[in-house]
């Protein structure tokens, strides 16, 4: 039977043995694994470095046949992740939500690994299904990244195709596929709002995603509305106390703002994903919102309505505060109502992390935090 996905999907459980022994003979995925976890060793003997961290991955694969049982030796990562990294990990709105049914989760976008990663262990911990992940090809420099990436249930979304034909046959085929996966697989699905993190803490969903989306739609038979409705859309929101990219993020918006132009390094990503991983995060909340319905006539409407579910479920923390205090003033306005997730930097310890980074910086690291309460007070001027 032929598979009209294959150069996109995520690797199916009949695959997971041949894929996880390439990745165990990829001397560059072992090595990089070797710095990582015995980086005292592997300066001194690459070789028997990488060797112990082969051994060492063999035993803790022992018996993992499927994507199921592959997760769950991810899940004890997760656990010590969280335990080292966050203050606490809260999540809301899940109880509303159908665990026998497929949701196409669109979530704002932070953090490259964490967003996703955040979402599959809240689902995990409450009954629900892991999700399938959008991972743009971009951060795909390397064959054993792909791999385990589509281990991990991720698929593949094209953007480094050239030209507008193939563009558009692109997005029609990662269109198709979601739907696909949704409607014939019952798999649920994450993607982000927009392409890119919200580098800025501006949450905005781009229609041009709902767009996307739409491109599976029979226009002879489904009415757009209609369409939308049985993709299950569900907003997401995610919120941390610390970004543990916010200086690399700073830097970034300050080069733009300043030069009009940005040259990102050749692995920028991975060390963005490495720091977002390991990096003092705070508390995180995560909020799944309601279900979208069938009274949506274009992608613009979809777009508003994702956008006032993310703006309105995000969590803010106390650190949104004090950067909206440093930037606006003790006593500029602030939402009605105001409720802010428990905190654990303090204002003095916050303060501290932003003197840290060079001053022409700050503001923009500042905005990062701040921008989330300036969100919300524009939708209540709405």
């Amino acid at each position: 039977m032929s598979d009209p996905f294959a150069d996109i999907r995520p690797y199916r459980d009949d695959e997971v043995a041949e894929v996880l022994s390439r990745l165990l003979a990829d001397r560059e995925f072992l090595s990089v694994l070797a710095r990582m976890r015995l980086s005292g060793l592997a300066g001194f003997s690459a070789p028997l470095a990488r060797l112990l961290v082969k051994f060492g991955l063999r035993r803790e694969l022992r018996g993992v046949d499927d994507i199921r049982s592959l997760q769950q030796v991810i899940k004890v990562y997760m656990d010590r992740m969280i335990e080292g990294s966050c203050a606490g990990f809260s999540v809301s709105g899940l109880d509303q939500l159908d665990p026998a049914r497929p949701y196409l989760f669109i979530s704002n976008h932070r953090d490259i690994a964490m967003d996703p990663a955040f979402t599959n262990y809240a689902l995990n911990g409450s009954g629900h299904r892991t999700v399938r992940i959008a991972i743009g090809d971009n951060l795909l420099t390397k064959p054993w990244v792909s791999d385990l990436m589509r281990l991990n249930k991720s698929f593949i979304v094209r953007r480094s195709v050239s030209g507008p034909r193939e563009l558009l046959a692109a997005s029609r085929h990662l269109a198709n596929y979601i739907r696909h996966s949704l409607q014939s697989e019952q798999e649920s699905v994450w993607i982000a709002q927009r392409e890119g993190r919200a580098k800025d803490g501006l949450d905005r969903t781009e229609p041009a995603v709902i767009k996307m989306l739409s491109m599976s739609r029979d226009k002879n038979s489904e009415e757009f509305g209609e369409h939308i409705a049985g993709l299950g859309i569900v907003p997401v929101s995610i919120s941390y106390e610390l970004d543990p990219n916010d200086g690399r993020k700073a830097n970034e918006l300050h080069a733009l703002a300043t030069s009009g132009r940005y040259e990102k390094g050749e692995q920028e990503d991975v060390a963005s994903i490495g720091l977002g991983i390991s990096g003092e995060k705070g508390q995180v909340h995560i909020t799944f919102g309601t279900p979208l319905g069938a009274e949506f006539s274009n992608a613009d409407e979809v777009a508003e309505e994702i956008d006032r579910q993310v703006i309105a479920n995000y969590c803010l923390h106390p650190t949104n505060l004090y950067a909206y205090d440093h930037l606006y003033g003790e006593h500029a306005p602030r939402p009605d109502n105001l409720y802010l997730e428990p905190g654990e930097c303090s204002r003095e310890q916050f303060d501290a992390r932003i003197d840290a980074l060079p001053e022409a910086h700050r503001p923009y690291a500042l905005a990062i935090y701040a921008n989330a309460v300036m969100s919300k007070m524009d939708r209540l001027a709405d």
